[in-house]
C-alpha cells in the first residue's frame, strides 16, 4: 500500500529517493562459521550461525520505506522504538538525524502507510532540568536531537507544508544509533545513551545518564500516539515503587475512526462490528537500577501539558482539559530518581509491558516475560529466536558482494515483523486460538510474504490461519487490513482467501497436526465467497452483484460499501475464487472446484478487446469499467500511471469512478496471475504479449513499489522466454533495492517489498494457492530452505555460477537445464512443491544465452500452468 497522505510529500520524497540511490560494499565474504550442515547439499558449504549479522535494519527508514528498525522478536506485539518528529516515517523512526527524538515507545508497525499508526506509551530522559515541575514534558518542548557520527553529509529534505516547499537543511554526519535484531540503541545530545530490547510483549529500556547527573529523571508519555489521537486516559502511580499504570482510546491508522457500534445481518446472526476504527491499549512500566538500588522514587507526579505536579498519583487530580472529539492534552507521569553511587554509572531500567485488554494483564505479561529486568538476556534471546528462523534459509556466501547477503537476510528478516502475535490480546472474544494483528494489508502480503512463510516457517503460518479463522468465526468473514485489533479499509478483494489457500494447498496432509481444520478454513472461504457483509469496505466482498453479473459493474450503487475500485476488484475476486478452486479440488468437493474455478474465469468479463494505449503501437485490449448492461466505460490505460496527462491517482476515495486502486488499467491488465495463457490470448498470441511486457517496462509503466506488478518480471516465463524473466527481475533488484537507508522503492508494506526482494534474490517467484514455483537463478552458488514441518532441507545450485552482474543485465545467470536428484526436470521454468517437501537438490546449469527457454523441443509440461490450459490439476 502506498503512502495515503499528503500526496505531495510522497512524491517528492520519491524524486529525492531516485535521484540519491547510492550502491553499497562489493567485498566479496566467505561464511561466517566454519560448521558444515548436515542439511546442505555441498559440504564445503559454511553454515551461517549468526544470521542476524547480516541484517541491516535500517534498509528503508527514510524517505518514505516506513521500516520498523527497533527491537522486537518474530511476529512479536511489543515493537520498542524510537520516535522522530519527521512527517514522513509511519515507523516512529527516520534516519534522518536532522529529526528530533520525541520518545521510546513501545508498538509500531513496519512499512505501512495510512496514517501514522501506534507510537503508544512514549518514555523519555531527562538528565538536566531546572526543577521538577520545570522538566519539558510536553511533545514540542523536550525534542532532542541525536549524536552525529563523523562520516559526512546526511540528506536534507523537502516537504511540501501547507502549499508551501520547506527545505530542512543537512546536519553533518549519520546519527549515533545502531541497530539489529532485538536490539537499538541511540545516543543523545543530552548525553544519555538509549538501549531497547523485547519480549513479545514486553519492551525493556535501559537508560545510562552522563557522569555527574545528580537528578536522573525518566518520563512516562499516556496519550502521545504517532497521531496524538487519544481519549479516555486512565493513569496512576505508585508513590513508593514508581509503578505506572494507565491506558487510554486511540484513533486506528487506515480506518474509519469512529466509535465501535454493531448490528446484526441475516447472513451473518453474530454481532458484526460496523464500525472499528478506535482500540484501546494499556501499559504498566516499572523500574530498576543496574548495579545498585534505585529505592523510591525522590520526587514523583503526575503531568499535564508543560505542568508536572509534584506529589500527584492519578490523573484525576489534574483538571484535565479536551479538544474537540473529546481528544485530550498530553498526560504522563514524570520520576526522580536517586543516582547512583559515586563509583558507578546510572543506569535506569524500564520495563513497559503491553497489553490491549487492561494495565493489569500489561503488569502480568511485564512479569512473566521479564521478572528478572535481566537486560543482556533478554537481548541474547531475541537474537536467537532471531537466528532460529532466519537460519532456515542457508546461501553460500563464495564469490557475493556482501551488500548482497545483507540485502536477503534484510529483506527476510523484515517478513517477520509484521504480522504480529497478539495471542492472549483480544478484547473482543475470548478464544483458546492463536491471534494475529497488524495484517496491514493482506492485499500487500498475499502474493509473496506468506509464500515465503511456506517455505522455511509453516509453523507460524498455520498460527496465522488459525487466527484468521478465529476472526471468522466470530465476526463473519475472514479480516482483511487490520491493525491494533481494530478494522482497516479493504484495498482490493477479500484477500485473505489466498492466503488460506497457499497454506492448505500446500500443508493440508499436516493442517489437523497444526491445529488447523479443514472444515473451519473452508466454511471460512465460503463465507467470503458467498456472504455479502453489512459493510464491504471492511470485510468480505461485494458478494451478490459479483454472483449476479460476474463482475463489478461500475454503476450499481449500494449502501454497504463504497462504489468504487470495479475494475481492479473484478480481477482481485477472480484470484480469490480461484484460489478457492483449490482448496475444493484438495478437499475431493469436485462440483465446488469446478465452479470457483469458472468464476476465476470472470476477468474476462471486464477485457475491452478495442482498447489501445497512446503510444503503444500494437497494443489492443485492455481491462476497463463495465457497465451493468454489459457496455464499457472508458479509463484511460495511462490513468494513475507516470504518463497519465491528468496526474491522477487511484488510492480510496468514494467519487473515485475510475475503476481501479493503486495501478493503472496497463498494469492491472497484466493482473491474471493463474490464467496467463488466456491472458496471452487475449493479448494477440506470444509475440505481443512479449511486445506488451517489454513496452511495459521500456516505457517506466512497470511499478517497482506496488504489489500488482510483482509477478510482471517473471511473466515472460508464459512465452517461453526464461531468460527475459531473468534479466528483467534482476534489473529490478539493481535498480530500485539496496542497502541504503532509503534502499527501497516505496513503503515497506508489512513485508511486503522484503518478501519480493528476497524471492527475485532466490531467483523463485509464487503463485499462492499453488504447488508451482516459477524457476530463475539464486544470487548465491547454492540457496537452502529447511522446512521444519517437513524435517526437510532442499537445496538449489548453481553450475557454472560466475557472479551476479551490477546491473543486472546479461551474465552468466540464465538457467539452460534443470536436475532434481541428478534426474532431468521436466521444465527449467518452474518447480512443483513436491520439490520442497522430501527435500531435494536441485542443480541449475547457467549459461550466457539470455535465449534458452523451459525445456527441450517436446518436452510435455514445461510451460508454467495456467487454468484455461488445464493446469493445477
Amino acid at each position: 500500500m502506498r503512502l495515503k497522505v499528503n500526496l505531495a510529500v510522497d512524491i517528492l520524497l520519491s524524486i529525492l529517493f531516485y535521484s540519491r540511490l547510492v550502491n553499497g560494499q562489493t567485498e566479496s565474504i566467505q561464511s561466517e562459521s566454519s560448521q558444515t550442515s548436515s542439511a546442505s547439499a555441498d559440504p564445503t558449504v559454511a553454515v551461517i550461525a549468526d544470521p542476524a549479522s547480516f541484517v541491516l535494519p535500517f534498509i528503508g527508514t527514510t524517505n518514505g520505506g516506513h521500516v520498523f528498525p527497533g527491537a522486537t522478536l518474530p511476529h512479536g506485539m511489543v515493537k520498542v522504538g524510537m520516535d522522530t518528529d519527521s512527517p514522513a516515517n509511519h515507523a516512529g523512526y527516520d534516519s534522518n538525524p536532522m529529526f528530533n527524538v520525541t520518545g521510546f515507545s513501545q508498538l509500531h508497525d513496519s512499512g505501512t502507510g495510512g496514517s501514522v499508526s501506534l507510537s503508544n506509551f512514549k518514555i523519555f530522559p531527562f538528565a538536566q532540568c531546572s526543577s521538577f515541575g520545570k522538566c519539558p514534558t510536553t511533545f514540542a518542548a523536550r525534542k532532542t536531537l541525536r549524536k552525529l557520527l563523523p562520516d559526512g553529509q546526511s540528506p536534507c529534505t523537502v516537504f511540501d507544508i501547507g502549499g508551501f516547499l520547506t527545505l530542512l537543511l543537512p546536519r553533518p554526519g549519520s546519527p549515533d544509533d545502531f541497530a539489529s535484531p532485538g536490539y537499538f540503541s541511540t545516543n543523545l545530545t543530552n548525553s544519555v545513551r538509549v538501549e531497547l530490547t523485547a519480549t513479545r510483549r514486553t519492551a525493556l529500556h535501559k537508560y545510562t545518564f552522563p557522569a555527574g547527573t545528580l537528578n536522573p529523571r525518566i518520563m512516562v508519555d499516556l496519550t502521545n500516539d504517532g497521531q496524538r489521537s487519544s481519549t479516555n486516559p486512565v493513569l496512576t502511580l505508585d508513590p513508593e515503587t514508581a509503578k505506572v499504570e494507565g491506558g487510554a482510546s486511540f484513533a486506528a491508522s487506515f480506518g474509519p475512526g469512529q466509535s465501535n457500534a454493531s448490528l446484526s445481518s441475516s447472513a451473518n446472526p453474530l454481532r458484526v462490528p460496523l464500525f472499528a476504527g478506535r482500540y484501546e491499549a494499556f501499559t504498566c512500566v516499572t523500574f530498576k537500577g543496574e548495579g545498585y538500588d534505585l529505592g523510591k522514587p525522590v520526587q514523583y507526579g503526575a503531568w499535564q501539558g508543560s505542568f508536572p505536579v509534584e506529589g500527584t498519583t492519578d490523573i484525576q487530580q489534574l483538571y484535565l482539559n479536551t479538544k474537540c472529539a473529546g481528544l485530550v492534552g498530553e498526560v504522563g507521569a514524570l520520576f526522580t530518581f536517586l543516582p547512583a553511587p559515586r563509583d558507578q554509572k546510572t543506569t535506569i531500567l524500564v520495563r513497559a509491558g503491553v497489553s490491549f485488554i487492561s494495565s493489569k494483564q500489561a503488569c502480568a505479561n511485564a512479569e512473566e516475560e521479564i521478572p528478572d529486568f535481566g537486560f543482556e538476556r533478554v537481548q541474547r534471546e531475541a537474537r536467537a529466536q532471531w537466528n532460529d528462523v532466519l537460519g532456515r534459509i542457508q546461501v553460500d556466501t563464495r564469490g557475493v558482494p556482501k551488500e548482497t547477503v545483507q540485502l536477503f537476510y534484510s529483506s527476510l528478516y523484515r517478513t517477520h515483523i509484521s504480522p504480529a502475535d497478539y495471542t492472549g490480546e483480544n478484547p473482543k472474544w475470548t478464544s483458546t486460538e492463536p491471534y494475529y494483528d497488524s495484517l496491514y494489508c493482506n492485499w500487500d502480503t498475499y502474493r509473496t510474504l506468506y509464500p515465503l512463510m511456506s517455505l522455511h516457517d509453516p509453523v507460524t503460518f498455520a498460527r496465522i490461519v488459525r487466527g484468521m479463522i478465529d476472526i471468522q468465526k466470530n465476526e463473519g468473514w475472514l479480516p482483511e487490513c487490520r491493525g491494533a485489533t481494530a478494522m482497516h479499509f479493504i484495498q482490493g478483494g477479500s484477500n485473505a482467501d489466498p492466503i488460506l489457500g497457499e497454506f492448505f494447498v500446500k500443508f493440508h496432509e499436516h493442517a489437523e497436526a497444526m491445529g488447523v481444520s479443514a472444515d473451519d478454513l473452508y466454511n471460512a472461504l465460503l463465507a467470503d465467497a458467498e456472504d455479502e457483509p453489512p459493510n464491504w469496505n471492511l470485510q468480505g466482498r461485494q458478494a451478490n452483484v459479483w454472483k449476479q453479473f460476474n463482475y463489478i459493474p461500475q454503476d450499481m450503487t449500494a449502501p454497504g460499501g463504497a462504489n468504487t475500485k470495479q475494475a481492479s476488484r473484478t480481477l482481485e475476486h477472480a484470484f480469490n475464487d480461484f484460489s478457492i478452486s483449490q482448496v475444493a479440488k484438495v478437499l475431493g468437493k469436485t462440483d465446488d472446484a469446478r465452479k470457483y474455478a469458472q468464476r476465476a474465469g470472470n476477468f474476462v468479463n471486464v477485457w475491452n478487446p478495442d482498447i489501445t494505449v497512446p503510444d503503444g503501437p500494437g497494443i489492443i485490449g485492455m481491462v476497463q469499467p463495465r457497465l451493468a448492461n454489459g457496455t464499457f466505460n472508458f479509463t484511460d490505460p495511462r490513468h494513475c500511471s507516470i504518463h497519465d496527462p491528468a496526474m491522477a491517482t487511484c488510492f480510496l476515495n468514494a467519487a473515485n469512478r475510475d475503476g481501479f486502486y493503486e495501478g493503472s488499467p496497463i498494469i492491472y491488465s497484466q493482473y491474471v496471475p493463474h490464467d496467463n495463457a488466456k491472458l496471452m490470448e487475449l493479448q494477440g498470441g506470444l509475440d505481443k504479449f512479449v511486445s506488451r511486457l517489454d513496452f511495459i517496462f521500456e516505457q517506466n509503466y512497470f511499478e517497482s513499489t506496488n504489489e500488482p506488478s510483482q509477478q510482471m518480471p517473471y511473466m515472460y516465463h508464459y512465452a517461453n522466454r526464461p531468460g527475459l524473466s531473468t534479466q528483467r527481475a534482476r534489473q529490478t533488484i539493481a535498480q530500485f533495492f539496496n542497502t541504503s537507508t532509503n534502499g527501497l522503492p516505496g513503503n515497506d508494506d508489512s513485508g511486503a517489498m522484503g518478501s519480493y526482494a528476497a524471492f527475485y534474490l532466490a531467483g523463485l517467484y509464487p503463485l499462492p494457492a499453488t504447488r508451482q514455483f516459477l524457476l530463475s537463478s539464486p544470487y548465491f552458488p547454492q540457496i537452502s530452505f529447511f522446512n521444519p514441518v517437513f524435517n526437510s532441507t532442499t537445496t538449489i545450485r548453481s553450475i557454472n555460477f560466475g557472479g551476479n552482474p551490477a546491473d543486472g543485465t546479461g551474465g552468466n545467470v540464465f538457467v539452460k537445464s534443470v536436475t532434481v536428484d541428478g534426474k532431468p526436470y521436466k521444465s527449467h521454468c518452474y518447480l512443483d512443491w513436491d520439490v520442497f517437501t522430501a527435500g531435494a537438490l536441485v542443480e541449475l546449469t547457467l549459461t550466457e544465452d539470455i535465449e534458452v527457454e523451459c525445456g527441450a523441443k517436446g518436452m510435455d509440461g514445461a510451460l508454467p500452468p495456467s487454468l484455461s490450459t488445464g493446469g493445477y490439476d
